[in-house]
C-alpha cells in the first residue's frame, strides 16, 4: 500500500541494546553539559577510529558493564542449553531445528554487531551446519524493523524536507529490514523514476560503539593465545570489521561506491548496477533506483520466471572474477539478500556499503596463482603466498609444498570440476597451526566474500564448480593483459627450465588456449583479440626494455627442443594446438596482428617526435592515410634538425 507520512507507531520494548545506547546517551548528555564534546568529534568523524571509540565508551563505565553482562549472559544460556543436549542426547532434527532458531533470535535481540556475524555465518558451510544456516539466513533480509516514524523523521531531517515532498508514493512499511538500516519503496516526484530509499537505524553509531570497545577489548584479552594458535591478529581483524561497519554506516560513501561500480559494469550486458540519485542522498538516507528481481537463492522462483541457472551462476562469478581481478573493487558482502536475479539472467547487485580494494600487483599475483593451480605447479603457489603476504619473505617453501599438493590434491578430488573453495579454505586453516602462515586482512575479507559466493553457487547448482569458470577467465586475462608482469608470468608458466635453456610446456601452452577460448566475461574480448593484445605487448616489451628473461632465439630454440622431447617427436601436441587455433588462425588474423605491430611502431616514433596525430582509424596499408600525415602541419616535427649528428 501507498501512504504518505505514516502515523506514529507505539515502541516495542526495550532490548538491551537499546537499554545500553540510553545509557551511553545519558552520560554523553551530562559530559557535554560541562564541556565535554569528544563524542562529537568522533560522531563526525566517518572513519573508524579505535582511540576515540574507547574513550568515548569509557565515559560511561556503567553502560559497558551493563551491556558485558547481557552479552554474556545470553550467550552464556544458549552455550548452556546446547551442553545439556549433548549430555542428554538430545539431537534430533525437533532441537536442532529450535536451537537454530534460539541463535537467531538470540542474535537479533543482542543488535547490529551480532546480525553481522551471524549474516557472515549464514554463508559459511565450512563453519556452520546446513540447517543452522538456513535459519540464519534470515538475518539477510528479515530483521525486525524499527518504527515508520522514526524513518520518516531521518528523511525529513536528514533531506530537508517533507518525505511526501520528495516523493509522490512511498510505502508505508518497509519492504525489508536489515542490521544497519530498512528499505522502503518510493516514486520520485522529480521524474517519477521508481526507487529504493534506505533510512539508517536511529541511534545506530551509539550501539556500534558500545559493541565495538567490548569487542577489542576480548580480542587484546585473546590475542596472544590467536597469534600462536590460529595465525591471526584478533585485534587486527576486530579492527577491520569495525572499519566497515563505520564505513557501511555512511551511506553517502555507499552512494559513491555504488557509482563507481556502475562505472565498471557500464558495458557489461550480464550485470545491473543501479542508479543513485544524488540529489536525496545523506549519511543516513540513500536514494537508488529500484531494483525488481528475484532473491539470488530462490531456485524455484528462478525457475519460474526462465532464467537459465547455470547461465546466471556463471554470470555473477564472471562479475566477481572481474571485481576481484579486472577493477580491483569487490562488493565485501555479497549475501543472497544483496544480490538479485533479474528477469533477463543479468544479476544484479545492492548495498554498496562494504567495498574493499585490491592493488594491481595483488591482482597480478591472483591471476597468476590461479593459473598455477591449473598446472598443479604447487612451488609456485607457495610463493604465491609469499608475494600476497601469507608468508614471509624469504620462507623455506621446501616443507609447505608437500602440504600444499596435499591439499589441492584432495580438493580437486577426480577432477578439477571436483574443486570446491570450501573445501580448500577449511584445509588450508589447518596449515595455520603447522607453517608461520599469517592471513593479511585484506584478504579475509576476500575468502569471506568467495565463500558467500561460492554458498549461493551451491544452493543454486551442487555441481557447480567455481574453478571452472575462473581458470578460462585467468587464462584470457594472463594472455590479453597489456602489464609486462603478467606477460613474464605467461612466459614462466609455458616454458620451463633455466633462461638460457628454456623448453616450451605444450600441455600447458594447450591447456592455456583452451581455457582462454572458453572464457565468457561480460566484456565482448574475442580470442582473436586476445591474440592481437598478445603480440602487440610483447612488441611494447621490446621496444621498452622490459626485461622478460628469454630471448627470441631461446625461445625459437626450446619450442624445437620440446618437439624432440622424450623419445619421439612430439608432432600429435604440435597438431592438437594447430587444431584448437584454426578457427581463428586466419589470413585476416594475421593482418589484424601485422595491422596492430605497424599501427603501435608508428605511434611510437610519431610521439618521439611530438607529433600529434589520431591515429584510431590509421590503417597503414593504404596510402591515404599517409597523405594525411605528409599534408599535416605536424610534419616538420619530423625532418632532421639542422645541425644535429
Amino acid at each position: 500500500p501507498k501512504a504518505s507520512i505514516p502515523r506514529a507507531q507505539p515502541r516495542p520494548a526495550a532490548g538491551p541494546v537499546a537499554v545500553s545506547a540510553a545509557l551511553l546517551c545519558y552520560r554523553q548528555s551530562r559530559s557535554r553539559s560541562s564541556g565535554n564534546c569528544r563524542r562529537a568529534s568522533c560522531s563526525r568523524s566517518e572513519v573508524y577510529n579505535a582511540l576515540q571509540v574507547e574513550a568515548i565508551a569509557l565515559e560511561n563505565p556503567l553502560a559497558i558493564f551493563w551491556r558485558g553482562v547481557q552479552v554474556v549472559s545470553s550467550l552464556g544460556r544458549y552455550y548452556l542449553s546446547l551442553r545439556l543436549d549433548d549430555a542428554f542426547g538430545r539431537t534430533d532434527s525437533k532441537t536442532v531445528r529450535e536451537r537454530s532458531q534460539e541463535l537467531r533470535e538470540l542474535l537479533l535481540y543482542l543488535g547490529p554487531c551480532y546480525v553481522k556475524l551471524g549474516q557472515a555465518l549464514a554463508n559459511r558451510p565450512d563453519i556452520i551446519r546446513d540447517d543452522y544456516m538456513a535459519e540464519l539466513e534470515a538475518l539477510q533480509d528479515k530483521v525486525p524493523p524499527f518504527p515508520s516514524s522514526e524513518a520518516m523523521s531521518i528523511i525529513r531531517e536528514e533531506l530537508g524536507q517533507e518525505p511526501m515532498e520528495i516523493f509522490s508514493e512511498l510505502t508505508a512499511e518497509p519492504v525489508a529490514a536489515a542490521s544497519l538500516g530498512q528499505v522502503y519503496r518510493g516514486r520520485l516526484r522529480s521524474n517519477g523514476a521508481e526507487v529504493a530509499v534506505k533510512v539508517q537505524r536511529p541511534g545506530l553509531k551509539d550501539t556500534l560503539i558500545l559493541d565495538m570497545f567490548i569487542f577489542r577489548r576480548l580480542s587484546q584479552l585473546l590475542n596472544n593465545w590467536a597469534q600462536a594458535h590460529l595465525g591471526c591478529n584478533v585485534t587486527l581483524v576486530v579492527d577491520e570489521f569495525a572499519s566497515k561497519l563505520w564505513e557501511e554506516a555512511n551511506y553517502e560513501q555507499e552512494a559513491k561506491n555504488a557509482q563507481m561500480f556502475g562505472k565498471n559494469f557500464g558495458q557489461d550486458p550480464t550485470v545491473k548496477i543501479p542508479k543513485v540519485f544524488m540529489q536525496y542522498v545523506s549519511k543516513k538516507v540513500i536514494t537508488m533506483e529500484w531494483i525488481d528481481g528475484l532473491k539470488s537463492t530462490d531456485l524455484a522462483g528462478l525457475r519460474r520466471r526462465g532464467i537459465d541457472i547455470n547461465e546466471f551462476i556463471r554470470n555473477g562469478v564472471q562479475a566477481a572474477l572481474r571485481q576481484l581481478l579486472e577493477f580491483g573493487l569487490f562488493h565485501g558482502d555479497p549475501h543472497a539478500g544483496n544480490i538479485f536475479a533479474m528477469d533477463d539472467g543479468r544479476i544484479a547487485y545492492v548495498d554498496f556499503g562494504n567495498v574493499a580494494n585490491i592493488s594491481e600487483s595483488q591482482r597480478d599475483v591472483l591471476i597468476g596463482a590461479i593459473t598455477h593451480v591449473s598446472n598443479s605447479d604447487y612451488k609456485e603457489i607457495a610463493n604465491d603466498f609469499i608475494r600476497l603476504g601469507f608468508l614471509r619473505p624469504g620462507t623455506d617453501v621446501s616443507e609447505i609444498v608437500p602440504a600444499m599438493e596435499t591439499i589441492w590434491a584432495d580438493s580437486m578430488g577426480k577432477s578439477i570440476k571436483d574443486f570446491n573453495f570450501r573445501t580448500v579454505t577449511g584445509r588450508f586453516s589447518k596449515l595455520v597451526y603447522q607453517f608461520p602462515i599469517r592471513i593479511p586482512e585484506r584478504f579475509s575479507l576476500v575468502i569471506r566474500s568467495l565463500l558467500m559466493q561460492e554458498g549461493i553457487c551451491m544452493c543454486l547448482n551442487p555441481d557447480f564448480s567455481i574453478i571452472e569458470v575462473a581458470l578460462p577467465y585467468a587464462s584470457k586475462r594472463l594472455l590479453s593483459n597489456p602489464n609486462p608482469t603478467l606477460r613474464r608470468e605467461l612466459l614462466s608458466i609455458v616454458f620451463s627450465g633455466p633462461p638460457e635453456r628454456p623448453v616450451l610446456q605444450w600441455d600447458r601452452l594447450t591447456n592455456l588456449v583452451t581455457l582462454a577460448k572458453q572464457a565468457r566475461d561480460g566484456t565482448s574480448i574475442q580470442i582473436n583479440q586476445v591474440i592481437v593484445d598478445f603480440f602487440r605487448g610483447l612488441r611494447r616489451d621490446v621496444v621498452n626494455g622490459v626485461e622478460t628473461g628469454l630471448a627470441p632465439a631461446k625461445v625459437l630454440q626450446g619450442g624445437l627442443q620440446a618437439l624432440t622431447a622424450g623419445d619421439r617427436l612430439r608432432l600429435k601436441d604440435v597438431l592438437q594446438l594447430v587444431e584448437l587455433l584454426s578457427p581463428d588462425l586466419t589470413p585476416a588474423l594475421a593482418r589484424e596482428v601485422a595491422d596492430a605491430l605497424i599501427r603501435d611502431s608508428v605511434e611510437d616514433v610519431l610521439r618521439e617526435r611530438g607529433v600529434q596525430l589520431e591515429l584510431e582509424d590509421f590503417d597503414p596499408r593504404d596510402p591515404r592515410n599517409l597523405g594525411k600525415v605528409l599534408r599535416s602541419g605536424e610534419l616538420f616535427k619530423l625532418l632532421p634538425v639542422p645541425g644535429a649528428a
